[in-house]
């Protein structure tokens, strides 16, 4: 598999640093990103980095992901968490491994955020643990990728 990683954010996450600091944290984008990058590298990881406002780019940015062969996707898709089923579907045709990531623990929030139609198809979520959880992501990344690497 390959040592590229697709991370992929969904709407409104471009807002991050101003929109509800309380519940996703003071961090921006820009800053989650450059915290990305930084682990990757020590990871021997490559990132491609994306946000999408809409459903229909972020299903194209899986489709590229698939187009690269990428080794994994890291996703936070925002709220197409709980209404996607594109998403969901797109995921299902992404061969390599799949980990769901949510800044704020949904299951301690509205209701209707404790269903995820991405779960079912990643091979792993983490939720609640703010930024942290991209580099959290990027750490399990690399120890399946290592653990499907063709020796």
């Amino acid at each position: 598999m390959s040592n590229l990683v697709y991370i992929l954010n969904g709407p409104n996450l471009n807002l991050l640093g101003t929109r509800e600091p309380e519940t996703y944290g003071a961090l921006t984008l820009a800053d989650i990103e450059r915290r990305c990058r930084e682990t990757a590298v020590g990871l021997g990881l490559a990132v491609e980095f994306r946000q999408k406002n809409g459903e229909g780019e972020l299903v194209e940015d899986i489709h590229d992901a698939i187009a690269a062969r990428a080794g994994g996707i890291v996703i936070n898709p925002a709220a197409y968490t709980h209404t996607s089923v594109a998403v969901h579907d797109a995921l299902r045709a992404f061969d390599g491994i799949v980990i769901e990531v949510h800044l704020s623990n949904v299951h301690a929030r509205e209701a209707f955020r404790h269903k995820s139609l991405v779960s079912p198809v990643a091979d792993g979520v983490i939720a609640g643990l703010g930024a942290d959880g991209y580099e959290l992501a990027l750490r399990a990344m690399a120890w399946r990728l290592i653990e499907h690497m063709d020796v």
